[in-house]
C-alpha cells in the first residue's frame, strides 16, 4: 500500500481523456446490466471526478469528440487558471499550488466521500467510550465512507477487522508515515480488533528500481518500526504480499475474483496506466484490494465472508478502495469502509513533496536529536514576517507554518496547541520559539520509538508475520465455539 505519494508523474491530458472515455464506458455497461444503485452512483462520481481533473488540466471541459492536441494547455498559465488547477490527488502524486496545502472540502466533493463531522465524532466517542483521538479532534482524519455502518454492527456486537500497510520503498521511515499506524492503534485499542497490515513490497518492486530481495528486506525494517509503535501482537498479524501470496489459496483466490471482475478500461480509468505500463502494475490494484475481505485471511476468520473490514489510509489510496468496493457486491463480500487522513506535509512546506531521497524534506525515524534540531531550525518553512518588528505587529501565519503543522499532529495538549497558535498567530511568539516548541515534542517522540524499536527482536518479526489465529472481543460471535 503506497501510504505516502512517491511523485510518480502524473497522468497527461490523453491519459485523462482515455480514463473519462473508459470510465463513460463503465457507467453504461452497469446500468445495461442493472448492478445495483450504489455501483452505478460511485462509477458516476468517479466519472465525474475525472472530468474535474481533465477541466484542471486542461482548463476546458471534456468533450467526447475532440482528444487533447496539447500536454500543456495555453490556458494553465492565465490569471483564472489558477484556482482550477491548484490540487491534484492520485495514489502517486500529490499535487498543490497553496502554501495551505490540499483543500480537503473540495476532495471530498471530488472523491465522493463523506466528511467526519462533529456528530460522527461523537457517536464514536459514545461507541468506544473513550475520549476521541486527536487526529479526529482536529480533523487530520476528515473524511469517511460507511463509518456509521462499522459503528452499528459495533453497537450490535457485530465483528468488525482493521486493515493498513505500508509501501516498503527505503529502510528508514520518517514521522510522517507514523500517521496511520499511530491511529489504528489506537482503533485496535479503544474497538479491541483484529488488524490485518499489508506490506506491499511487490508494488514497491514494480514500480521502484529496487530487487527483490531488496523489497523483502525493506519490509522486514519497516515491519520492527510498525511493530515498535506498540501493536498488540495477539491481535496483529502483519504480511508481505511477497511471502504471504504464495501460502494463503483464500488470499490468492480473492485476487482472481477481483481480477475477473475489473477491466483493463477500468483501471486505465481509475489510475491512468498506459498501455506502455508493465502487466503486472496493472494487475497489482487486485492485490491491495483482496485484505479487504475477511476470508483472506482463513487463520483469522476461517471462512467467514461477511465481516466488514475499516480501512484507515492517507486519502490518496481512495481510488484502490473505490475500485474494491464496485467489486464487492459482485463477489458477494460487504464494502470496506474507509477513515481518510490528510497529507503529512514536508519540511519545506506544503506545496512540496517529501522524498527518502532527500533527508532534509522530513524527521526520519532513525535521525539523532541534533538532527532534528538542525532540520527544524534551518528547513522547516515559516510563517512568519520578514523581521521581528513586523512579526510583532502582525503575526504569524499558522496556516502556512510547518512547525505549527507538525505540532497539530504529535502535540497532545488541546489548551497548549490553541495557546501556541493564538501567541504566533498576534505576533507574541516567534518562528524561533515556535520551532523550539517543535523540537522539544519531536526528539523525546523519536527518541522514545527508538528505544522501542530497539527491542523488537526478528524473532517478534517472525512472530507477527507468521499466519496464525489472534484473539479479539467479538471473537465468540464469529465462529461457532
Amino acid at each position: 500500500m503506497a501510504d505516502v505519494p512517491n511523485g510518480e508523474p502524473c497522468a497527461s491530458p490523453l491519459d485523462l481523456f482515455n480514463s473519462i472515455a473508459a470510465q463513460g464506458e463503465l457507467v453504461r455497461t452497469l446500468k445495461a446490466e442493472k448492478a445495483s444503485k450504489d455501483e452505478i452512483d460511485s462509477a458516476v462520481k468517479m466519472l465525474l471526478s475525472l472530468k474535474m481533473s481533465y477541466k484542471a488540466a486542461m482548463g476546458e471541459d471534456y468533450k467526447a469528440d475532440c482528444p487533447p492536441r496539447n500536454a500543456t494547455p495555453e490556458s494553465n498559465s492565465g490569471p483564472d487558471a489558477t484556482e482550477a488547477s491548484e490540487d491534484f490527488v492520485d495514489p502517486w502524486t500529490v499535487r498543490t499550488s497553496s502554501a495551505k496545502g490540499i483543500d480537503y472540502d473540495k476532495l471530498i466533493v471530488q472523491f465522493g466521500s463523506s466528511k467526519i463531522d462533529k456528530e460522527l465524532i461523537n457517536r464514536i466517542e459514545r461507541a468506544t467510550g473513550q475520549r476521541p483521538h486527536r487526529f479526529l479532534r482536529r480533523g487530520i482524519f476528515f473524511s469517511h465512507r460507511d463509518m456509521n455502518q462499522v459503528l452499528d454492527a459495533y453497537e450490535n456486537k457485530k465483528p468488525f477487522y482493521l486493515y493498513t500497510g505500508r509501501g516498503p520503498s527505503s529502510e528508514a521511515m520518517h514521522v510522517g508515515h507514523l500517521i496511520p499506524f499511530i491511529f489504528t492503534k489506537w482503533l485496535q485499542d479503544v474497538f479491541n480488533v483484529p488488524l490485518v497490515v499489508q506490506m506491499s513490497d511487490d508494488e514497491k518492486y514494480l514500480w521502484k528500481d529496487l530487487s527483490l530481495d531488496q523489497a523483502y528486506s525493506y519490509t522486514i525494517e519497516n515491519a520492527k518500526d510498525i511493530i515498535a509503535c506498540g501493536f498488540d501482537i495477539n491481535k496483529t498479524f502483519i504480511f508481505s504480499d511477497l511471502e504471504y501470496m504464495g501460502m494463503s489459496s483464500g488470499f490468492y483466490k480473492n485476487v482472481v475474483k477481483i481480477q475477473k471482475h475489473v477491466t483493463f478500461n477500468q483501471v486505465k480509468g481509475i489510475f491512468g496506466f498506459t498501455d506502455s505500463d508493465c502487466i503486472g502494475k496493472i494487475s497489482f490494484p487486485a492485490i491491495q484490494a483482496a485484505p479487504s475481505f475477511s476470508n483472506s485471511f482463513p487463520q483469522i476468520f476461517q471462512d467467514k465472508t461477511d465481516i466488514q473490514c475499516l480501512i484507515p489510509c492517507a486519502i490518496d489510496q481512495d481510488p484502490y478502495f473505490r475500485m474494491t468496493r464496485d467489486v464487492a457486491p459482485r463477489i458477494g463480500y460487504p464494502k470496506p469502509a474507509l477513515l481518510h487522513s490528510t497529507f503529512f506535509p514536508a519540511l519545506q512546506g506544503a506545496q512540496t513533496k517529501m522524498s527518502a531521497s532527500d533527508p532534509n524534506s522530513s524527521i526520519f525515524l532513525t535521525d539523532t536529536a541534533k538532527q532534528i534540531k538542525t532540520k527544524v531550525n534551518k528547513h522547516a518553512f515559516s510563517g512568519g514576517r520578514d523581521t521581528v518588528e513586523e512579526h510583532r505587529q502582525f503575526g504569524g501565519n499558522c496556516d502556512v507554518d510547518v512547525s505549527f503543522m507538525y505540532l497539530t499532529f504529535f502535540l497532545e495538549d488541546d489548551d497548549r496547541l490553541e495557546q501556541i497558535r493564538k501567541d504566533y498567530s498576534s505576533g507574541a511568539m516567534l518562528t524561533g520559539e515556535l520551532k523550539k516548541t517543535l523540537i522539544d515534542v519531536l526528539q523525546p517522540l523519536i527518541a522514545e520509538h527508538q528505544a522501542r524499536r530497539k527491542e523488537v527482536t526478528d524473532e517478534m518479526v517472525k512472530e507477527f508475520m507468521t499466519p496464525r489465529q489472534l484473539t479479539f472481543h467479538f471473537q465468540s460471535f464469529c465462529f461457532d465455539t
